[in-house]
């Protein structure tokens, strides 16, 4: 019989040292590459809600005033007025919105 020993689970051949930094590493760019795509996904949605925040107001206050033109004219137009104002909304909801969001 000769006297060799099991190799306890603290030493490791220089081959399986070698083999188990791979897996870390690969399991590391795994994770951050996970994380990364979270991150992308939450920007496009917050992108999605930014814009819909801006252009949601934008459009009911062009409508709104295209109503009001037809119904109760002016010298001045409805609709360019309650247009400029629903922009003015929505921007300030949108740049709300990012402030709070950010870290």
């Amino acid at each position: 019989m000769p006297d060799s020993e099991p190799q306890s689970p603290q030493k490791l051949s220089p081959s399986a040292e070698r083999i188990v930094r791979q897996v870390e590493s690969r399991q590391t760019r795994i994770l951050h590459g996970r994380a990364q795509r979270r991150d992308l996904w939450s920007s496009l949605a917050i992108v999605g809600l930014v814009g819909w925040s801006v252009v949601l107001p934008t459009l009911l206050g062009a409508a709104a005033g295209a109503w009001l033109d037809h119904h109760y004219p002016e010298k001045f137009s409805w609709a360019l007025t309650l247009l400029i104002l629903g922009l003015l909304f929505g921007c300030t909801n949108a740049w709300l919105r990012i402030k709070k969001d950010q870290p």
